[in-house]
């Protein structure tokens, strides 16, 4: 049927020429149908324009590539509705073609019926729109040190889609493949992993570009999740722990799975005080620490892919003992200044800062205090020349008197002889200084 009424508009499209040959102009000779080439997005409407200008009635008529009358005038001559008629005059047509497929891609044909006939001719270019991409090869969760290769499917492109890789944003690079399935594509981009622990929680994202994603992209992202055995470190509360204080030791595994819970050992056996050794889940603490708390304490983590541990050298010093008010005193402060300190500024700041006064009372202590020990040591120079002196003379009385009792037979001839000693003491005299 379609056939049939395809070779009745021919029919009447030449009738038609045949009628108008003798009313045509001369300038008609010279006219030329004008289109443009146009490309729609499958699935999309395309528009078909076809302009003359100065027509003298001359009809227009639009084709297909399979050259299919599709409207002659204002008159359609192909059943199929998806096509409709924009616009009809004698200087333009233009129909539209709606849900466009690859199939509507080609040639279409504008013929100006004048004699001879002039046609002018428009490509209709449609794009194939990808498939949303899937990636493949990927098992959860996946075992630390694993070779896994994920590979990003697209099809139904027109061209040829383009396919990246990203890593939690940062593009990496794969290996592409691009296949031709009728007038479509299918792409295909690998990318080869070895897993380590750090690969646990990263996003990999597939992304396809292409021409006829003009707003967006279409992107498929798988998260990793990667089992590996635990690694422990240990962390404490304070620096310096310091007899009397508060201590906690954090014991931090990381392991897929998490290994929960975690043991706590002191040189390699149990703890010894659990009144102020608490565990609570990872942590350690010490309520109040002594001596008897140093040592070597041990955290140890296990999953089903491992076990591992970390240790801590417990080292407790003395709490600090505070000073007397009376030894310490403050340390002199220099004025605040970015100049240079003159004599004033310098004396103050090594005196300190006192008040004048408390300086003139300080200096009148001390010439007392110095005035008072010249004194102590002359009396005390002074004693000791007296007496030397007094045991001198003592000692030259005793001697004279022995020699007169030295020489006499007996007592009474020996108080004589004394006597005459005296007499001549004038002459012997001794002086000693």
């Amino acid at each position: 049927m379609m056939v049939k009424q395809h070779m009745l508009f021919t029919l009447y499209s030449i009738c038609g020429i045949v009628l108008k040959v003798g009313l045509s102009l001369p300038g008609a000779q010279g006219q030329v149908p004008l289109v443009q080439n146009m490309t729609v997005t499958e699935g999309g409407t395309a528009n078909l324009t076809c302009r003359v200008e100065h027509n003298d009635n001359t009809s227009l008529q639009w084709s297909n590539p399979a050259q299919q009358t599709l409207f002659f005038g204002d008159k359609k001559a192909l059943r199929d509705n998806r096509i409709e008629l924009v616009r009809a005059t004698s200087q333009e047509l233009t129909i539209s073609i709606s849900e466009v497929s690859l199939s509507d891609e080609g040639l279409y044909t504008c013929s100006l019926f004048t004699m001879p006939v002039k046609t002018a001719k428009a490509f209709l270019t449609v794009l194939g729109v990808p498939k949303k991409p899937e990636i493949n090869g990927l098992t959860k969760p996946v075992l630390e040190g694993d070779h896994i290769t994920l590979t990003c499917v697209t099809s139904g492109s027109k061209p040829a889609a383009d396919v990246r890789w990203f890593k939690n944003e940062m593009e990496v690079k794969g290996a592409k493949e691009v296949n031709a399935s009728g007038k479509t594509f299918t792409v295909k981009s690998s990318l080869r992993l070895h897993v380590n622990r750090d690969d646990d929680g990263v996003a990999y994202t597939c992304r396809v570009d292409h021409v006829a994603l003009t707003a967006t992209h279409e992107e498929t992202t798988q998260v990793l999740e990667v089992h590996y055995a635990p690694y422990v470190e240990i962390r404490q509360s304070t620096n310096v722990p310091q007899e009397g204080q508060y201590l906690k030791l954090q014991c931090v595994p990381k392991g897929n799975p998490s290994p929960d819970p975690v043991l706590w050992t002191k040189d390699g056996g149990e703890l010894p005080d659990m009144d102020r050794m608490i565990v609570d889940g990872r942590d350690l603490t010490f309520t109040s620490l002594n001596k008897t708390d140093n040592g070597t304490y041990r955290c140890e983590a296990t999953n089903h892919l491992g076990t591992s541990h970390a240790e801590f050298k417990l080292v407790i010093y003395d709490a600090p003992t505070t000073p007397s008010p009376s030894t310490t005193s403050p340390a002199p402060t220099l004025p605040d200044t970015t100049g240079p300190l003159d004599s004033k500024q310098l004396n103050s700041a090594v005196t300190g800062n006192r008040d004048p006064n408390e300086l003139k009372r300080a200096t009148d202590h001390a010439l007392i205090g110095g005035i008072v020990a010249v004194v102590v040591f002359a009396t005390l120079c002074l004693i000791i020349v007296l007496g030397r002196y007094l045991a001198r003379h003592k000692g030259t009385y005793l001697t004279n008197e022995a020699k007169g009792a030295d020489d006499a037979p007996d007592a009474d001839t020996a108080i004589i002889n004394a006597d005459g000693n005296h007499a001549h003491a004038e002459e012997k005299k001794e002086y000693f200084i």
